[in-house]
């Protein structure tokens, strides 16, 4: 029995919408609140704001596409779901950057996991930042509040083999080991998150808090880019976007400007400062754009004599904080330890090398397992951090500079992951780098991982959590917005989304912006109702 496409029903009864490519004229559009970004922010803030009372619009760049369109092909997926169709890059082209660019936004295309912010982040922003009201016990209402609506729990099907090698390699070493909360329900453990789910089981922004919207009398505008904010004053007094075509790449000519009330930049980190660079929107201490941050990642592949098909099953189930914070926030760079899914084109990426050599690694595909360290940027002075600037066409690119304090964590991650992948029972082990090739035992690796030189573009390097940009905090001169998400300088916008994170979250972020977002959603609708 084919899965019902519960978005096309809801445009079968009469949804609000309008597809950017399709416009034969300019049009205005009003609303009480206007959102930019249809991802774990905004879609999260138009449901609370749209159940207020208040008439909402999403503004999305991406396509809108849904569970019909979900082939679970990534010739398919990719150029029509990510930013850039899979190709956006930091700006000397070393690190690959996974975002959502479609009706959910990232939250449509992510891996699922969904960890509340932990306990040393929120005290170092506090500490640290200057940030407001978002200690452990203020948000613990509003993760909770999001869990419920999401379906968050921790994953209670075994480990799917791939995700079962730390789980392993960490018992057999005595390290900790804890289960990945998903945001599903009724999951059919496919595996192919990253494609959009065909069975509306994610509980993505656009089977829950958008169609929650449009139920209320929302509307949606798709294929449509943000491209500057018109000010007058301290105030936004409209949006002017593009349409786009199709396949979201050629302008059509046609504008859209928008009119509202109070305006809320979502778009993420990135495309947030972005447009709030297009617009040259007030920026007197120069933040907008700084201190953004990437959980930047390394890699290290493992060869097993058992089947891994680490193409099936919940993408990601186990993970490890061992790592984590082992000299405290600030102390040396430390990681967090999962592992990806490995589809077939992402992995010919991923594992490297040409021809014949390329061919040979992925014959070994279903026996390989990858674990990943994801980077906690942002907690110390040395750490790496980017700039987001605009291009000369006004699109943009994330500036990001390694350091030596970072390139130190690469290293030691390299260690951590050959350490546990061996232990796990693994007959090779590669660190994902140029100059490395497989080895067959531990203190192989450790001669290998100590010989490397590790640089740009030798070393095998992504990202698929885009946070900062636009800093939250109550100095004015540090931040670009106040613990309300409230812009410093203009006063009806307001920005809910990672964008606002003072540093890296150190766990995967769609939980950490859902619970903020409701925070401030919350917030901003009492404001709005009083005034």
């Amino acid at each position: 029995m084919p899965v019902p496409d519960l978005f096309r029903e809801g445009l079968a009864r009469g949804w609000k919408t309008y597809d950017g490519s399709r416009l034969d004229r300019d049009l205005t559009l009003e609303a009480d609140v206007a959102i930019v970004g249809s991802g774990a922010g905004g879609g999260t803030t138009a449901e609370i704001l749209s159940a207020a009372g208040f008439k909402v619009l999403l503004i999305e760049e991406g396509p809108l596409k849904t569970s019909s369109d979900f082939k679970m092909q990534e010739a398919e997926a990719y150029p029509s779901l990510y930013q850039e169709g899979i190709g956006r890059m930091s700006k000397d082209g070393a690190i690959t950057i996974l975002q959502g660019r479609a009706v959910g936004g990232t939250t449509l295309v992510n891996w699922t996991s969904s960890f509340r912010t932990p306990e040393p982040t929120l005290e170092h922003w506090a500490k640290e930042h200057n940030v407001k009201g978002h200690g452990v016990a203020d948000m613990a209402p509003w993760f909770e509040k999001m869990e419920q609506r999401l379906g968050v729990a921790p994953w209670m099907i075994p480990p799917n083999p791939n995700n079962d090698v730390i789980r392993s390699g960490c018992e057999k070493l005595g390290y900790p080991w804890k289960v990945i909360p998903r945001n599903v329900r009724g999951c059919w453990n496919l595996g192919y998150c990253g494609m959009g789910c065909p069975t509306n089981a994610k509980q993505s922004m656009l089977v829950t808090t958008i169609p929650a919207t449009l139920d209320k009398g929302g509307e949606l505008l798709y294929l449509a880019r943000a491209e500057r904010l018109l000010l007058d004053g301290d105030k936004v007094s409209g949006i002017e976007c593009v349409g786009l075509d199709e396949r979201c790449v050629a302008l059509t000519g046609r504008k859209i400007t928008i009119k509202a009330r109070h305006y809320v930049l979502a778009g993420g980190g990135i495309n947030s400062p972005a447009l709030l660079l297009r617009s040259q929107a007030p920026d007197p201490h120069q933040r907008v754009g700084k201190r953004t941050f990437l959980h930047l990642v390394n890699f290290s592949a493992a060869h097993f004599e058992q089947v891994i098909n680490p193409f099936y099953g919940a993408p990601q189930s186990i993970y490890s904080d061992h790592f984590q914070w082992d000299q405290g926030a600030s102390g040396r760079m430390s990681y967090k330890l999962e592992v990806p899914p490995l589809h077939p084109a992402l992995t010919a990426t991923l594992l490297g090398r040409f021809g014949v050599d390329n061919a040979l690694r992925m014959e070994q595909l279903p026996h390989t397992n990858v674990v990943l360290a994801l980077m906690r940027d942002g907690f110390h002075p040395d750490s790496a951090e980017g700039s987001v600037e605009l291009r000369s066409d006004g699109s943009p690119v994330l500036d990001y500079r390694m350091t030596d304090y970072t390139w130190d964590g690469v290293r030691r991650a390299f260690h951590s992951m050959a350490e546990i992948q061996f232990a796990a029972g693994a007959k090779a082990v590669m660190p994902m780098h140029n100059d490395a090739g497989f080895v067959k035992t531990l203190s192989e690796a450790k001669q290998v991982i100590d010989g490397l030189s590790l640089e740009l573009y030798r070393t095998r390097l992504g990202s698929a959590h885009v946070m900062g940009g636009c800093a939250m905090g109550e100095d004015a001169s540090l931040a670009v917005a106040d613990s309300l998400g409230r812009h410093h300088q203009l006063e009806n916008l307001s920005i809910h989304d990672g964008s606002l994170f003072p540093t890296s979250i150190g766990a995967n972020p769609q939980l950490s912006v859902y619970g903020l977002s409701a925070q401030l959603a919350t917030a901003l609708a009492e404001r709005l109702g009083k005034a």
